[in-house]
């Protein structure tokens, strides 16, 4: 999921000019996800979190406290992967994207384990086409098409007790849209490379758009020097938070700030052949509670709000949602009522983020774990 912040191509195909592969068989991913690989802890750190520093005696203690910090990363992580292998086994050209998002949900939910929150998907699944760059999820009665000539970014999260995996890759058909796909992810690699205990974050977002914009991409007859989009960065992740207070950016000028020992981060870059800057647009779909608010209790008068809430409350607490998930759990005519929340700050709004129109996007997104000897780039695949 995005922050937004205020502050050579092959020649392209006819659309629908796509050979059919033949059929082969998918095996569908069924075993929940229970545990990940091993990596080795250090004894020095400071208490995952909470950020407060800790006098660990051995090894063995060290391992203890962080025992669920981190292997609940890495088997959100391992679910995310198996996950992403196999839609990308059957999602083709000519399928529903409200298909697509549902049943790439569905088979998440089963490698989790989706058991109320203590684990389950982190956000809702973004899969915005084209000009638009972040936060499109199909509302339902969404007939929208996956066309060959779409360049779509899939971005979903799966969480572990509230320990998210926020990663995104770019899906294309076209290989007209190679260059513009590869240029975003050699910026979001160059943004890991970069990261790290006491890196600023504005020296990521410095060598992040060194590396983008060094690409031109030649889309249509014309030639485009690739843009990060300016208002959308990475950030940092807390335990049931998906932005917890500190961004990444990807164009040179941000703050100070450094990264920190225990720290969790989504290095996500974004490019664009268009003016580089998102707005608001379309109908919105995801939503989330305001966490600073979550704990307070706000007065509402409506019966249908109230129940609304304790809904949005017992399903996703402080995680992002959408509507469809709404529609899942038989809840009806809840658009006043979740209007009258967004009204009152006790949830916040969030369209889809888009460029100009005519323009093409594309995004590339991992988490990563600032461990006390090394960074660990949880979410990374033998894929991206």
């Amino acid at each position: 999921m995005t922050t937004l912040e205020d502050g050579t191509s092959t020649p392209a195909k006819k659309r629908g000019a796509f050979k059919i592969k033949k059929s082969v068989r998918i095996e569908v991913p069924v075993a929940p996800v229970t545990k990940a690989a091993k990596h080795e802890n250090d004894s020095r750190s400071m208490c995952p979190e909470s950020g407060k520093s800790v006098d660990y005696n051995s090894a063995f203690q060290y391992n203890l406290a962080c025992q669920f910090y981190t292997e609940d990363y890495r088997r959100a992580a391992e679910a995310h992967r198996q996950v992403r292998k196999y839609v990308k086994s059957w999602v083709k050209p000519g399928m529903k994207m409200i298909d697509i998002c549902s049943q790439l949900e569905a088979t998440s939910r089963r490698l989790i384990g989706e058991m109320g929150l203590e684990a389950g998907l982190a956000f809702p699944t973004g899969c915005s086409l084209n000009n638009c760059a972040a936060h499109y999820t199909p509302n339902a009665g969404d007939e929208t098409v996956l066309q060959y000539g779409d360049i779509c970014k899939i971005d979903y999260g799966i969480h572990v007790r509230g320990r998210l995996i926020d990663s995104a890759f770019t899906l294309h058909f076209d290989p007209k849209f190679d260059p513009l796909a590869n240029a975003v992810k050699e910026a979001t690699n160059a943004g890991i490379r970069e990261a790290g205990i006491d890196v600023r974050l504005c020296d990521i977002g410095e060598v992040i758009e060194e590396v983008m914009t060094s690409h031109e991409v030649e889309l249509d007859g014309r030639t485009y020097t690739v843009k990060p989009i300016r208002n959308l960065n990475g950030h940092s992740i807390g335990q049931y938070r998906i932005h917890a207070g500190k961004t990444v950016p990807i164009v040179k000028g941000g703050e100070q700030t450094k990264m920190e020992e225990n720290e969790v981060y989504a290095i996500e870059t974004f490019g664009s052949t268009g003016k580089g800057y998102v707005h608001d647009d379309m109908e919105c779909s995801h939503y989330m509670k305001n966490f600073d608010l979550a704990e307070q209790h706000i007065p509402l008068r409506l019966p249908r709000s109230k129940g609304l809430l304790q809904t949005i409350d017992k399903n996703f607490g402080t995680l992002a949602f959408c509507r469809r998930w709404l529609d899942r759990l038989n809840e009806t005519k809840y658009l006043m009522a979740l209007k009258d929340l967004c009204d009152k700050g006790i949830v916040d709004a969030y369209p889809p983020l888009c460029d100009v129109k005519g323009s093409y996007t594309a995004q590339w997104e991992h988490t990563i774990l600032m461990r006390p000897t090394c960074k660990e780039v949880v979410s990374r695949g033998e894929d991206y």
